[in-house]
């Protein structure tokens, strides 16, 4: 099923997968794996509850372990959906080539689903040095999709007056405390998917206004931050080495939060004074 943010979320499942401007198809849920130590068994177990995407990184040093669970899965590698990152220290233009292959070699892979910029530290020319070089490992086949993280509109404008093309996907912290509303809306504009990182708020889901909304539906609160993201048009990465956790993150394609839960929950921002994580987007 292909959706967009301006779908109704009601014919959402598991399988719902979003299409990108790279013309491959993306799921709409994605399993994190950030300071996750048992990878290869976090990931099985992602698989068995039905995720299909996993979102790793150059920079959390689980790239083989991903692949490993890729190969004992007995799932079709082309049935997965599979991301890394590069972080500005290893930014340039030889350097992002050679990370590429690197990472490509850690996951035992012939290609990568999704290669995003991790950050804009670098400053503008590493970051479209960088850029370049991605574009360039895409169309050589060793990515299929091209994407950036951590990018405010400034940086995403760079690569636009640049003349490249525009990311397909931009991921970025996001929950119902830290909106990114500006980035979201020129996302939108030009056909940028946004994914969401810390979407459970790093298990910070005490505010009165989740719980009480979670004891309306009878779930916990991660299920309704998943929700919310995804009837948001968003793509969630709820990260988790729980087994159980894992799956009750799932669990969220039974019900649908209606209009007055979601503007509550949009009623939570607080702006950048609301990110939980580093959120770099304003960095020159």
């Amino acid at each position: 099923m292909n959706t967009s943010p301006q779908m109704t979320m009601s014919g959402l499942t598991i399988a719902s997968t979003v299409k990108l401007s790279s013309g491959y198809l993306m799921p709409l849920l994605g399993f994190g794996v950030y300071q996750n130590y048992t990878t290869r068994d976090s990931v099985l177990e992602a698989f068995r509850a039905g995720y299909r995407h996993v979102d790793s990184a150059q920079v959390y040093r689980n790239e083989a372990h991903v692949g490993e669970a890729v190969r004992d899965c007995g799932l079709p590698r082309e049935d997965l959906f599979i991301t890394t990152k590069c972080v500005s220290k290893t930014h340039g233009y030889e350097s992002t080539l050679n990370g590429v292959d690197q990472s490509l070699a850690k996951f035992m892979f012939g290609y990568i689903d999704l290669f995003l910029i991790h950050d804009p530290y670098s400053g503008t020319e590493r970051r479209l040095a960088t850029y370049k070089a991605l574009q360039e490992a895409k169309t050589a086949g060793k990515i299929r999709t091209v994407g950036v993280s951590n990018y405010g509109v400034k940086h995403l404008e760079e690569i636009r007056t640049a003349g490249f093309p525009m990311p397909s996907v931009n991921q970025i912290e996001l929950h119902p405390l830290c909106q990114q509303r500006p980035i979201v809306s020129y996302c939108r504009e030009h056909n940028i998917v946004v994914q969401a990182y810390c979407p459970l708020i790093r298990g910070k889901m005490d505010h009165p206004t989740i719980t009480e909304i979670a004891s309306k539906y009878g779930r916990d609160p991660a299920q309704i931050l998943i929700r919310w993201s995804l009837q948001k048009g968003f793509v969630p990465l709820p990260k988790s080495a729980t087994p159980s956790r894992i799956h009750s993150n799932t669990k969220v394609y039974d019900f649908e939060l209606k209009e007055e839960d979601i503007a509550a929950l949009d009623a939570l921002d607080r702006g950048k004074n609301g990110a939980i994580s580093w959120n770099p987007v304003d960095v020159d």
